[in-house]
């Protein structure tokens, strides 16, 4: 009996996993209207002082705060059934959180989950992070926006299993990060403006896998706001995406390189602005880029690729830099059914006079558009180049060209264009060539087809 008696004692007295932290012991309330930042904060740094990690926030409890700090060797697991919930009120979302990078936004420089050159770090588990983002509470006229989350300088990261909702801005920034893992995840970012998703900003060695996109802005970003933090070594497959505004960007922001970069087995959907969303701008070069195995419906620009000078980031010098290079870049196996849309569907690709966009491949796409182009769209002639002049102090959006003259794709300033076996289809009557070229050099193009029946000729201008 007292053999028994020192066991039980001995069994109750040793805690369940010395390295677990759970939230609710370092004094949270997890009632979801009590400010728990300091507690979460204090399980964090128990956890990295001990050499790391997993402070949990547990099943059944909503945890509100403001700016928590994430630290080395710390996973931190919202276990199935939990919040994180960002708090109602800008003042609890501190200044030291770095900034945004782009210019004219200092209003979304705060953030809910922050780290700076930390290593080996994590969130997980199947509950949810919600960023409480609605415009009652955060509104640039009430003092900003703040992100979700932001990481610079760090390195060794996963982000797994979690549901992402409700930012006030974007959803994360990942600033000069190296290796990086994405999987299972889950982001829903509508009710506010800018809402992006993953946006990863001179970054290496990211991989992206099994995740959904809802964003009402660009659902991945692939930017590079320093000259020497390129941009390269991106993987992204078995996602779905819908956006208010682009699937996936790439560039903009574009200082530094862009270089190696694969998209597959995706599927886009409702998305308003473009699927691939490819624009070189300050001075940086891209190169190397693979896209195969992709299904969009809805999408007015399956590909929207633009080769042009415009400052972006808040950093970057105030005159405009000189152009490099944007080239390779393959487009394999794609299926893109715009019927239920306007006429202003296509595949856009144009670099500027004397700058082109070289050695591209379109191969093996099924490509339906509503039609309804006129006689007169076909022999417009007048689409503005994208010079400083005509873009001013913004983004190269298709709106400052219109419609195009073409009905399935429009390629101007490309050296090195190889097409093959694609094939259009249009709902109704279209007037306008299914492929236009303008000033398009050492064009090949094989197996082009218009409402199946195949066609040889295509019209340059």
């Amino acid at each position: 009996m007292n053999v028994f008696i020192t066991f039980f004692i001995l069994t109750i007295s040793i805690p369940i996993s010395a390295t677990t932290y759970n939230v609710l012991d370092f004094g949270a309330k997890g009632d979801g209207i009590t400010l728990d930042t300091e507690a979460v904060q204090k399980a964090i740094d128990a956890c990295t002082s001990q050499g790391g990690g997993k402070v949990v926030i547990p099943s059944g409890k909503t945890v509100l705060v403001g700016t928590i700090y994430l630290k080395d060797f710390v996973t931190l697991h919202i276990e199935n059934g939990a919040v994180l919930l960002g708090s109602p009120n800008y003042q609890d979302y501190t200044t030291d959180t770095h900034k945004n990078t782009y210019k004219n936004e200092p209003h979304m420089d705060r953030c809910l989950i922050f780290a700076r050159n930390a290593k080996s770090f994590s969130i997980e588990g199947y509950g949810t992070i919600d960023g409480n983002g609605f415009p009652r509470n955060f509104a640039k006229a009430k003092g900003g926006r703040p992100m979700l989350m932001r990481f610079l300088n760090s390195e060794d990261i996963r982000l797994k299993d979690i549901t992402l909702i409700n930012p006030a801005s974007w959803t994360s920034a990942w600033l000069y990060c190296h290796e990086i893992v994405v999987d299972g995840i889950k982001i829903i970012s509508r009710v506010n403006h800018n809402g992006d998703g993953l946006d990863f900003d001179g970054c290496t060695n990211v991989r992206v896998s099994n995740s959904s996109f809802d964003t009402s802005d660009d659902s991945i970003c692939l930017q590079t706001s320093k000259p020497d933090k390129p941009c390269k070594d991106i993987v992204i497959t078995n996602c779905v995406f819908t956006s208010k505004w682009a699937g996936m960007r790439i560039g903009l922001a574009s200082r530094g390189d862009f270089e190696s970069v694969t998209v597959s087995n995706c599927t886009f959907h409702d998305i308003q602005d473009s699927g691939f969303k490819i624009q070189m701008n300050e001075g940086g070069e891209m190169k190397n880029m693979l896209f195969s195995n992709i299904v969009m419906k809805n999408v007015p620009r399956p590909i929207f690729m633009t080769f042009c000078q415009q400052r972006a980031g808040v950093d970057a010098p105030q005159e405009v830099l000189p152009m490099k290079a944007m080239h390779g870049f393959i487009f394999n196996n794609m299926i893109a059914d715009n019927r239920e849309l306007d006429k202003n569907a296509a595949i856009f690709i144009t670099g500027m006079p004397n700058h082109y966009i070289s050695n591209i491949q379109l191969n093996n796409i099924q490509f339906t558009v509503s039609g309804g182009g006129t006689k007169e769209d076909a022999n417009k002639t007048d689409l503005k180049e994208y010079t400083l002049e005509t873009l001013g102090n913004w983004w190269p959006e298709f709106k400052k060209v219109g419609t195009l003259p073409a009905s399935g794709i429009y390629a101007r300033h490309v050296d090195g264009l190889v097409i093959t076996n694609f094939s259009l289809q249009t709902i109704t009557k279209d007037d306008r060539p299914p492929i236009v070229y303008k000033d398009v050099l050492h064009v090949r193009q094989q197996n082009i087809f218009l409402n199946k029946k195949e066609i040889s000729n295509s019209i340059s201008k």
